[in-house]
């Protein structure tokens, strides 16, 4: 048994819970104002649930928004799954709040970015640790998620254009968990 407390699994548990609350809002009663949320998650991860064609596209990492044009949000207290379309095709995703390495909402520059605790990691292979989108963040790096690997759009045609809009660097706030951790 540890003879310390976890408080990086606390803490964690607890900002994931922020993410939860807020989807499942969002599931309830749709987005408010200007809010659009970008989702970075560990594709490979235990309980993601992609395509084969998706999975092969994003072996590592994947961002998805949740902005105008995504439908059927259902969260549950251990995952969510979204309906999107990729490149004219309509999906469902989904991603066990573990998997979740970054949340980011640029109409109010907030943003969260999830370290993995040992404990919690699923296995990976040194050949199978390379970012799916080489633009994204650097490990241990303190940004806002990569640009999106997809926008969302209905499964019918949509009738404006879909937004795909970057997240603004300035002024964001990300609040990284490793800060608090002895080195």
């Amino acid at each position: 048994m540890a003879d310390h407390i976890r408080y990086d699994l606390l803490t964690q548990q607890a900002l994931r819970a922020v993410v939860r609350n807020v989807l499942a809002d969002v599931a309830k009663r749709g987005l408010p104002g200007e809010h659009h949320f970008y989702i970075t998650f560990d594709t490979g991860a235990d309980g993601v649930k992609l395509s084969p064609r998706l999975r092969e596209q994003f072996p590592e990492e994947m961002t998805i928004i949740l902005q105008h044009q995504f439908w059927d949000l259902a969260v549950s207290e251990e995952s969510f799954e979204v309906g999107l379309s990729f490149s004219g095709v309509p999906e469902r995703v989904g991603v066990p709040f573990d998997a979740v390495s970054a949340f980011f909402d640029p109409s109010v520059q907030f943003g969260l970015q999830f370290e993995e605790i040992a404990e919690k990691q699923h296995n990976k292979s040194p050949a199978n640790t390379q970012k799916a989108d080489s633009t994204g963040p650097a490990p241990n790096a303190p940004t806002i998620p990569p640009a999106p690997a997809s926008t969302a759009e209905p499964p019918s045609p949509p009738v404006g254009e879909q937004e795909s809009a970057q997240p603004e660097s300035a002024g964001a706030e990300v609040v990284r968990l490793d800060r608090f951790r002895k080195k």
